[in-house]
This record gives C-alpha cells, structure tokens and sequence, in this order.
C-alpha cells in the first residue's frame, strides 16, 4: 500500500545519505508537516480499521507523530517506549534493547506496566521498518505484558534490509504495512514506491 503524497514527498525531499541512511527530517525526523501527517494517519488507520485496536506502541521519537495520528483517527491511546527512564515510571516495566542504525548502538526501550495490560490487542506503529529490531523490540514488550500483537504500521520500508522477514521469521505473523517503500538506495539513488 503507498500513500502517494509521503511517496512525492520523498522522492523531492529525500536523501541517500549511503550506509542504507534515507534523510526525510523535512517531513518526519526533525520537522512535521501536520497536514501529511495527518493523511498519513488516516491511511494507516483506514488498513488497520477492520482489526480491532485497543492501544497503539510506538518507539520515542520519530515513532510519536504517525502513531499519534493512527491513534486519533482508530481513537485509541498511543503509548510510547522511552528512551530514558523518569522518575515518574514505577511498577512493573518492559524493558528491551535494540541496535539503532541511525545512532549507531544499542538503545534501551521501557514502557510502564500501567499503559500496557494483558488481553489488549496492540498495533505497532513506527517511522521505519528497516532490518525489524526496534519491531521486534516492541513485539516483545507486547508478548511480555500478555497482550496480542495485531499489526504493525510504518511510514518507511526498506526492503533491502529484510525487516518483514525478520518480524515473520520471529513468529509475528500479522499485517505489516508501509506507506511507502524504499526498494534501492545505491549512489545518490532513492527508489521508492
């Protein structure tokens, strides 16, 4: 499934920064566009509407603005795994790691017990699925807290890096859709559809 308008976006915006990095800060990494964000949530929203979504579990940062638009067109809370633990989280906590690609090591991800509960059925929403870490990652947290992993939503797939097989190869067997998908980068070259 393509979300035409983040494809042009991409296609005028991006760059291959080599290493498999794709800059997009104009429209989702530093900078938000409300209005393709929020078309953007209605796309993915609209995939994931004949499933039911209790919540919705994304990853700090970039992961906020899609979930949070997915989340206020499915109306249903989003939740997202920190980076760093505050003072303010008590309780239970799910804690995973993952390699970050962009940041070059290992990152932590923590949610509070009290916003992830057994029996819920859980859509994963991020920026990127790349080589499916950070999705693993929060599939993991959603195993650990009993609840049922339902799907996973992302604005970029680069299936050059084998993410989707690597989330079906860990046995999450569940709708996973991009909004645009990036199947080259070599040179200066972005290929996306």
């Amino acid at each position: 499934m393509s979300y035409q308008p983040l494809v042009e976006r991409i296609r005028a915006e991006g760059r291959n920064l080599g290493h498999g990095i794709l800059k997009i800060d104009s429209l989702l990494n530093h900078q938000l566009d409300p209005q393709l964000m929020a078309g953007m949530g209605k796309a993915l929203a609209e995939a994931f509407r004949p499933i039911q979504v209790d919540r919705i579990l994304t990853a700090e940062i970039s992961g906020i603005a899609p979930a949070m638009m997915t989340g206020l067109e499915l109306g249903v809370p989003v939740v997202y795994a920190r980076k760093k633990r505050p003072i303010t989280m008590a309780g239970p906590i799910y804690l995973e790691t993952a390699p970050s690609h962009t940041k070059g090591g290992v990152v932590e991800l923590l949610v509070s017990g009290e916003f992830l509960k057994a029996g819920e059925r859980v859509l994963v929403i991020d920026d990127f699925l790349a080589t499916g870490e950070t999705l693993k990652a929060l599939a993991r947290m959603v195993q650990a807290a009993n609840a049922h992993l339902v799907g996973v939503g992302v604005v970029v797939e680069k299936t050059f890096e084998g993410g989707r097989q690597a989330l079906i190869a860990a046995g999450y067997d569940v709708p996973i859709v991009a909004l645009a998908t990036i199947t080259s980068m070599e040179g200066d070259r972005i290929d996306v559809e």
